[in-house]
């Protein structure tokens, strides 16, 4: 197995400078809904207090961040250490999907200037709250994954960091290798805890939450979604990178991945359409509204990567396999959005609709994580496929 080692080259490109112009478009945006408020800067409501940022920058955001866990799940659970080279990518896209989430939740909390009290204020804590479990599993989750990722960083600054990062880095390198048992079993605990936990945040709206959506399986489902989102994304981004940084793709393993994508895919609708059918509520996909459109399209598109890479020969092909990726990522992303915003029902007095500076600074977030991933590739040994010559 190649060693991973930095992609190499300028940080400062076209391409990186346009994302960072994003991104601070988004920042003084984030600034103006700081010390302006909510009202100002978004579209929520009574009726709608959670939108896009949490539908998208959470919900979404933390399920397409789930490759380090969907990854530490096969090479640490399963034994099967011929994914490790994938270990390193997927843990850095967790670990800057989840900051950029919590964040995401920091820029929504109406008095944000005190979400410190949130892990402090212990003896404050409601038991019997799913967004507290959420709130706290996220949390911690963001730490468990730089922990997991540091020794990348170490290893870099032990050979040309400052001289006190080389002397930290020989230092704090073996505790963080000794403490890894601890660590890589925090770190496949957490995310099963919080992503079944938003859809269990999502039973609590009752009978406000459409029947077609409303499950006591919403747990259940919201798991199997974000494994196969985390395996979706590993090969997205396994295949672009190998791509935009000439280094040999791993398609044999990836083809390998796909294979465990495809049974996920089968067993998500299988176990909607059996609720649907148990609780009696097949007929409502036949209502020709819109609800009922957007399950049917939530189907189609889970059901779409099992039928693209159903042969051998699709699953090695590495165009195929992005393409795949693409539409699972866009399945899980659907199905979640539809759950926090399509499928909920405040009144018919209320609606929501994203403002534009919700959109900028979501879209602003996003560039800014992938200049974050550019910028530490490029500088820390995170990707091993070798170069193509």
């Amino acid at each position: 197995m190649l060693r991973a080692e930095p992609v190499g080259g300028s940080i400062s490109t076209p391409g990186t400078r346009a994302l960072l112009g994003v991104f601070g478009l988004g920042a003084l945006l984030i600034a103006w809904r700081l010390v302006a408020g909510l009202g100002s800067a978004t579209a929520l409501n009574d009726g709608y207090p959670l939108g896009l940022w949490i539908a998208f920058d959470v919900v979404t955001g933390t399920a397409l961040a789930c490759g380090g866990y969907s990854i530490a799940l096969l090479v640490y659970i399963f034994n099967n250490g011929r994914y490790h080279a994938l270990v390193r990518p997927a843990l850095l896209t967790s670990a800057l999907g989840y900051s950029l989430a919590g964040f995401g939740v920091f820029i929504d909390i109406g008095r944000w200037w005190s979400i410190w009290k949130v892990p402090v204020y212990f003896w404050r804590w409601n038991f019997n709250s799913a967004l507290l479990e959420v709130a706290l599993c996220i949390m911690s989750y963001v730490v468990v994954l730089w922990i997991e990722l540091s020794p990348a960083f170490f290893e870099k600054w032990q050979q040309d960091g400052p001289s006190f990062l080389r002397g930290f880095s020989r230092t704090a390198l073996p505790i963080v290798e000794k403490l890894s048992v601890p660590v890589i079993a925090l770190g496949v605990l957490l995310p099963t805890m919080h992503q079944s936990s938003l859809g269990t945040l999502m039973l609590l709206a009752g009978v406000r939450l459409h029947p077609l959506w409303n499950t006591p399986l919403l747990p259940l489902l919201f798991l199997i979604s974000c494994v196969s989102m985390g395996f979706a994304v590993v090969v997205f981004e396994s295949a672009l990178s190998a791509s935009v940084f000439r280094r040999e793709p791993e398609t044999a393993m990836l083809a390998t991945l796909a294979g465990v994508m495809v049974p996920l895919q089968v067993v998500y609708v299988a176990v909607r359409l059996g609720d649907l059918a148990v609780r009696g509520r097949l007929g409502l996909l036949v209502q020709a509204d819109t609800r009922s459109f957007m399950v049917l399209v939530e189907f189609a598109l889970a059901l779409a990567p099992a039928a693209m890479l159903a042969s051998r020969a699709s699953r090695r092909d590495l165009g195929q396999l992005f393409r795949a990726a693409l539409v699972l990522m866009f399945a899980g992303a659907v199905y979640r959005f539809d759950t926090y915003l399509v499928a909920f029902t405040p009144g018919a007095n209320w609606s929501y609709f994203p403002s534009v500076s919700e959109m900028a600074i979501t879209i602003g977030l996003v560039a800014f994580e992938i200049f974050a991933y550019v910028a530490i590739v490029k500088m820390f040994p995170i990707l091993s496929g070798a170069r193509q010559r």
